[in-house]
């Protein structure tokens, strides 16, 4: 069964074939971002307790149903906050069915892979990844952005990172949970920190600006529109980037004492008066 249900993916463009089906938890921004990039490939449907997806739903073609319900497809797709994360991945423990791929877009890894693995029955494969894009960054399609991929569970982590290659675009990364973690620690941590610290300073110049910061004005707009949990997850349950961030606030505040001295040792000017 599960050889067959992969085969269907990777047959997704013979008309022949009926798609295989995947059931996506979480119809937030992301989740309606995948089903959108998806729904070529798969017979989608979705869950979420919000009702406020319905319209976006009817607009991709996307049906929703019960998390049991969801749970039942060939691929399941997790999109769920990481404060709700071992609640939903539980319930998909008791309906998915042999031979389902498991597969979590979540910005961090370790702990969700470990939930996961706890978790999730031996007869699923399950497969941890990290989009690194979302809906800002994805507004003008997303062939060549990047994945993480991390294999947990089962082999078919191979044909996972294929068919995002071949049939997305994308630029596969494999990895392991924690070299992800320390890397996005730096990667995305350090981006919304110093995101968080611009905007409170704002509004910030428009007019004389240098092109060094037009980028950076760019990075701070992807992300300031981001979901409250997103910070959150980044910020909070990455196991390293309490470490990141201390050792950024550590090196600004010795920067700042260096400029302090340099501007105190300068030599006062004889102006003559």
């Amino acid at each position: 069964m599960c050889r067959a249900a992969y085969s269907k993916v990777e047959k997704m463009n013979n008309n022949n074939n009926q798609n295989a089906s995947l059931g996506i938890v979480g119809f937030g921004a992301f989740g309606q971002l995948a089903a959108r990039h998806l729904r070529r490939h798969f017979d989608i449907t979705a869950y979420d307790p919000s009702p406020e997806v319905a319209k976006a739903a009817r607009h991709l073609g996307v049906r929703l149903s019960s998390l049991n319900s969801v749970s039942q497809a060939d691929v399941v797709l997790i999109a769920a906050p990481v404060s709700s994360f071992e609640q939903v991945v539980s319930e998909i423990a008791v309906a998915c069915k042999p031979g389902a791929l498991i597969v979590d877009v979540g910005s961090v890894k370790v702990g969700p892979s470990e939930i996961m693995r706890r978790l999730l029955p031996a007869h699923a494969d399950i497969v941890a990844t990290h989009p690194l894009f979302g809906p800002q960054s994805a507004t003008t399609g997303i062939e060549g952005l990047k994945i993480a991929v991390c294999p947990i569970q089962g082999k078919r982590h191979a044909r996972v990172a294929a068919f995002l290659r071949k049939a997305l675009g994308l630029t596969v990364i494999v990895t392991t949970p924690e070299d992800h973690d320390r890397e996005a620690a730096v990667v995305q941590g350090l981006t919304h920190l110093i995101a968080k610290v611009l905007l409170r300073m704002g509004p910030l110049p428009t007019r004389m600006t240098t092109k060094s910061f037009d980028l950076l004005s760019e990075a701070i707009s992807m992300v300031q529109h981001d979901a409250p949990e997103v910070f959150e997850a980044i910020e909070k349950a990455n196991p390293y980037a309490g470490t990141v961030r201390r050792q950024f606030f550590d090196l600004a505040a010795s920067l700042s004492v260096e400029q302090e001295t340099a501007l105190r040792s300068l030599p006062v000017r004889d102006t003559g008066h």
